[in-house]
């Protein structure tokens, strides 16, 4: 297992139920270097599968980018291209593929992340669905919080689909192996410095259905 997030007095909000760990170069197929919103996506969609909310399969790479051109947000040159996906993409596709309705985050610089705790919690508490964050190039899936509400402490669960290697559970939970892409472990608590001080970022959160 992992190590608890240290933030002191904080209490932890995390997904609920089960997901499949999406990540770079799986089902042999090659997108080191651009398809981390891709596996995120595919990550969350896992997530909807495994709670019986839907039947659908997860997409192939190939079928969300014919997704997106079908959608007119993208040209016909996109299918096939190694051409990198962002936050808003993963929640068009969210509600294009599954229905699926999203509330959106925006922060102009990664460290007011710091901020938004509160509002993570609940959605871990209420929706209980993993988050797509993009931003600074790179793209995470969020699956806690560890937040003190008095103090405003806080740390964010990562799962990152950065990781390249097998399917081996200590590989993947062990926090000396950093992905060569992000730098950070393939799970793992951080804190706000994980997300760039400089760069904007879109937080994805997915809604359960209102009915089955």
């Amino acid at each position: 297992g992992l190590p608890p997030g240290g933030v002191k007095g904080g209490e932890q909000h995390v997904v609920q139920g089960d997901y499949e760990y999406c990540h770079y170069m799986q089902d042999r197929f090659n997108d080191d270097g651009w398809g981390c919103m891709y596996r995120s996506y595919q990550t969350v969609v896992s997530w909807y599968k495994l709670q019986c909310y839907t039947g659908k399969p997860i997409q192939t790479h190939e079928e969300i980018q014919k997704t997106l051109v079908r959608m007119g947000d993208k040209k016909q040159s996109f299918v096939g291209s190694k051409q990198w996906i962002g936050a808003m993409e993963a929640q068009m596709l969210l509600d294009e593929y599954l229905g699926v309705s999203s509330k959106i985050i925006n922060v102009t610089s990664g460290h007011d992340l710091e901020d938004k705790g509160r509002e993570l919690a609940q959605h871990f508490d209420v929706q209980g669905t993993p988050i797509c964050i993009g931003g600074g190039v790179l793209a995470f899936t969020i699956l806690g919080v560890e937040f003190n509400p008095e103090s405003g402490g806080i740390k964010f669960l990562i799962l990152d689909p950065h990781y390249a290697g097998g399917e081996d559970i200590s590989t993947i939970q062990s926090q000396s192996k950093k992905n060569a892409c992000s730098g950070i472990p393939s799970v793992g608590w951080h804190d706000v410095s994980v997300f760039r001080k400089d760069s904007f970022y879109n937080l994805i959160l997915p809604q359960r259905p209102r009915e089955i």
